[in-house]
């Protein structure tokens, strides 16, 4: 790689995502310094300059919903999910993840998380944090909510806390309402997203706890973020009606079987558009690093799976080969989620924005893919990785 402080990207077609046409980009220092279809002559000894030949250009992806330290654990301890490593990331396109825990708040911590997020700092990529996890009382830092969302750096707001499943709390509306108001207050005073995020199960309630709160409270739609709203065709036509209220909603990019009961995140969003919803209030998370059990009657787990960050860019892929315009789709993995976790320099492609870009290639697959003005990926291949991972295995000693 070239030492240049510059980067020059010449002949990319630019999604922002909105569509700008051929353009060049000028990165430095991790930002995007500057935008347009002639930027002059740049000193050849501080810029490096690489050609796209008019390959698509868009913002990095963002990841609202990862389980950095691993998620699983329902079916015993030989069931936790390991860590969810750099290149997992970088080769989905993910140049910004939010951790969060799930089940297990037990054998796994929001110390541990933290530590993940900054770890993932460290190596290159942006990311973030949930507090708390799928029981109440929340599990904090601090010992409280509002600390935590105030006072440590990485971490936006509670989650995922879970709501009309049989591993949840079985959470009273009294408690969601409180929880809720110690997030938005909290994201008040420290200027982060203040959002309560929220695990959907597959129980008959659906989001009827969040319809309650939103009738019988002052708190602000926006501040309730369910995901998996897809695992039920019932509970993502309850999902509409409530981004329709104001609160954004956020689809899982999981595997669904022929003739299950669910819609893939590709139908999901394709529904989401026919509907006519708004369309600031739709993400696509990929829950990676998540256990995706399911169980019997009693909730016993009849089998497993993983959650990979992959899915996000398969989702992508998905639906632009399907027909959708990619600047109709691609704020639903960009835009939509830094707009609502108050992210201002991510998710677009514009001057002073991070410089987190993505190529994709003609089949609509992760090309190139650039983390604040740093390669992560080239031509599909990492070329930089965690620094506990091999490109090869190596041999025992």
């Amino acid at each position: 790689m070239s030492s240049a402080p510059l980067t020059l990207l010449n002949n990319a077609e630019v999604f922002s995502p909105d569509p700008l046409g051929r353009r060049q980009v000028l990165v430095g220092g991790g930002s995007i310094l500057a935008l347009g279809s002639d930027l002059g002559q740049i000193d050849p000894s501080l810029c490096q300059v690489i050609d796209l030949g008019g390959a698509r250009l868009v913002p990095g992806l963002l990841d609202a919903n990862v389980h950095l330290t691993g998620g699983g654990g329902e079916a015993g301890p030989s069931s936790r999910v390991p860590e969810v490593q750099l290149t997992d990331l970088s080769r989905a396109g993910v140049t910004t993840a939010v951790g969060v825990l799930g089940t297990d708040g037990t054998t796994r911590s929001v110390a541990a998380l933290v530590a993940s997020t900054l770890g993932l700092r460290e190596q290159g990529l942006s990311a973030w944090c949930w507090t708390g996890s799928y029981e109440l009382p929340p599990l904090t830092l601090t010992g409280s909510v509002r600390s935590d969302i105030v006072f440590v750096d990485p971490i936006i707001g509670v989650g995922e806390v879970a709501i009309s499943d049989h591993r949840s709390s079985q959470p009273t509306l009294d408690e969601l309402a409180r929880l809720a108001a110690d997030c938005h207050v909290a994201g008040m005073m420290s200027g982060k997203a203040g959002i309560l995020h929220l695990h959907l199960g597959d129980g008959p309630r659906g989001l009827e706890l969040v319809r309650r709160l939103l009738e019988t409270t002052e708190l602000p739609a926006r501040v309730f973020y369910p995901t998996h709203v897809n695992r039920k065709t019932r509970l993502f036509t309850e999902a509409l009606e409530l981004a329709a209220r104001g609160s954004t909603i956020d689809v899982t990019a999981f595997p669904v079987a022929e003739g299950e009961d669910a819609l893939s995140a590709a139908d999901a969003i394709a529904e989401y558009l026919r509907a006519g919803a708004p369309r600031g209030r739709l993400t696509c998370s990929s829950d990676g690093g998540g256990c995706l059990p399911t169980f019997d009657s009693e909730g016993r787990v009849l089998s497993m799976d993983v959650g990979t960050p992959a899915a996000l860019a398969e989702t992508l892929q998905l639906l632009l080969g399907r027909g959708h315009a990619l600047e109709q789709v691609l704020p639903i993995f960009t835009r939509n989620v830094a707009d609502l976790l108050r992210l201002p320099r991510k998710g677009r492609i514009a001057v002073g924005a991070d410089a987190d870009l993505v190529v994709l290639d003609d089949g609509h697959r992760i090309r190139d893919v650039m983390a604040g003005g740093r390669l992560l990926v080239q031509s599909g291949e990492p070329v930089a990785r965690g620094k506990f991972e091999r490109s090869t295995p190596k041999a025992p000693r």
